[in-house]
């Protein structure tokens, strides 16, 4: 109801400023109730093509296009500074009413109006406001600069590679959020402030979706756990985790340890990258670090890592003998502090050539010990890193019958991804207030995981990926910068221009 009076209150003035405007220019003065009528009525006297419409149907796009409009009025007026047009575009609410009623101007159609000249600072700011909206729009709908910061899929991909991820891969996703600050991401630079606003929500939608998520593909998404943030830790350490290690009074009380505890819409998450291992319909189960689909062994990318424990452990190598195999400064530093270190299968085997090394031992997790760290968090499923499942991956349309066995597996998608309400009474599952023994899933759900695999926070970690989540995928590797060297030998020229695998 809410939303509606504010809706009513936007668009009341503007509609009736319009009915004035089309009767000064001979039309009928209802034609500026019809929608989307009067659109095409505003495009006609405000001598735009006829293609104009079509932009409007189009979602986000639309937004500019309309402000675009506004401004055009505001020229209709002869009102032509830079805080007219402003106002025209954020305030017509306000500005159309005032012009109207107030100031009692008539409207002149373009041919009708005097040549304007525009002074340079005019000139330069309409160049400005053309390249942020035309930038905005192609990394919102084309594609986007990413850069990886952590290890988790390494070595396929380094930290520091910078990634141009296509957005139309998977289908362009029209905005969730639309009331955004353009060019980034969630958070205001130098200020820290949140970019968005979220009172306006729209449906998940694609367009242009010629393909799905495939297994094998490296995918950004938003962080599927990344809905309630800590400001103090941001995504480092998602939420829920916290509040299993700490608990919920501690995280919200404790704002000097945790800082403040914020909520954010899906395409306002951190962006992840990981690897696509199981798609919607599978089924996946994770045996002495080997992934199975559907009862398949897979096989492993080319430069996954697993961790290794050096024998001797006493084995002293110096620094630079590991940089010259490839390892990375922080995982030397993982190797000095617990003893283990990732390694490649061919990195491995020149450690195992390194003299002094008796054996390079692969570490595992035995099957059946819990590690509560590990999705759903349940006893009941002792799973994990390196024995988990077997696990449903969710598709969309498939029903499964629902217990309290498999509950934890599936809750979250049940009420946070798919917006159900759900309690448990005794032995029975209510959905929606309704008794439930099945439910039929909304979407397509995927299982991500790091190359990286012992030292990768992903699916394992906080279950399925919802496919209104997914941002695109990486292309190629357009720089590559080395934080463990200075500039200008931090450039890592042989990994420019390569393609993402």
């Amino acid at each position: 109801m809410l939303t509606f009076l504010i809706t009513l209150i936007i668009v009341a003035p503007i509609i009736a400023s319009f009915c004035v405007i089309f009767k000064q220019q001979g039309r009928h003065w209802w034609e500026a109730i019809i929608s989307p009528w009067n659109l095409w009525i505003l495009i006609k006297i405000t001598n735009k093509s006829w293609w104009w419409i079509l932009l409007l149907f189009i979602p986000f796009i639309n937004f500019f296009v309309l402000m675009l409009l506004f401004i055009e009025v505001s020229v209709g007026f002869k009102r032509n500074a830079v805080w007219e047009y402003f106002a025209a575009a954020v305030l017509p609410f306000l500005y159309f009413p005032y012009l109207v009623f107030v100031k009692k101007e008539v409207f002149v159609q373009p041919k009708g109006l005097p040549v304007y000249k525009r002074g340079v600072v005019r000139e330069w700011f309409d160049i400005i406001i053309f390249a942020v909206v035309a930038a905005t729009i192609v990394r919102m709908f084309f594609f986007e600069n990413y850069m990886i910061p952590t290890s988790s899929m390494e070595k396929s991909m380094l930290v520091g590679d910078y990634l141009f991820v296509s957005k139309l891969a998977y289908g362009a996703r029209i905005p969730i959020t639309p009331l955004s600050f353009p060019l980034v991401h969630h958070t205001l630079p130098l200020i820290g402030t949140r970019s968005y606003i979220d009172a306006v929500q729209l449906n998940y939608r694609r367009f242009f979706q010629r393909r799905t998520v495939q297994r094998g593909d490296v995918v950004v998404f938003n962080f599927p756990v990344g809905d309630t943030v800590s400001t103090a830790y941001q995504s480092a350490r998602d939420y829920y985790a916290l509040v299993r290690e700490y608990g919920r009074e501690r995280v919200w009380s404790d704002r000097a340890r945790f800082g403040d505890i914020i909520v954010r819409p899906v395409d306002k998450r951190e962006n992840f990258v990981k690897r696509a291992v199981a798609i919607a319909g599978d089924t996946l189960q994770i045996i002495n670090g080997q992934i199975f689909i559907n009862g398949e062994l897979q096989k492993c990318p080319k430069h996954i890592q697993f961790n290794y424990q050096i024998l001797p452990t006493a084995l002293v190598v110096p620094r630079s003998r590991w940089r010259e195999i490839g390892v990375s400064n922080e995982d030397i530093e993982i190797l000095f502090a617990f003893g283990q270190i990732p390694l490649t299968g061919e990195m491995r085997k020149r450690v195992e050539l390194l003299p002094g090394v008796e054996e390079v031992r692969l570490l595992i997790s035995p099957e059946g010990i819990f590690d509560s760290r590990v999705f759903p968090h349940d006893a009941r499923f002792p799973w994990n890193v390196d024995n988990l499942g077997p696990i449903f991956i969710p598709q969309r349309g498939r029903t499964i019958e629902i217990t309290l066995d498999n509950l934890p597996l599936y809750y979250r998608i049940i009420t946070t991804y798919e917006g159900n309400t759900l309690e448990v009474r005794g032995e029975q599952i209510f959905i929606n207030g309704g008794l439930a023994n099945t439910y039929t899933f909304q979407m397509d759900y995927f299982w991500m995981v790091g190359d990286n695999r012992h030292n990768s926070a992903d699916s394992r970690m906080w279950g399925f990926v919802p496919e209104d989540h997914i941002v695109g995928q990486p292309r190629f590797t357009w720089l590559s910068l080395d934080r463990d060297r200075s500039f200008p030998r931090n450039i890592r020229w042989h990994r420019m221009f390569r393609a993402v695998r």
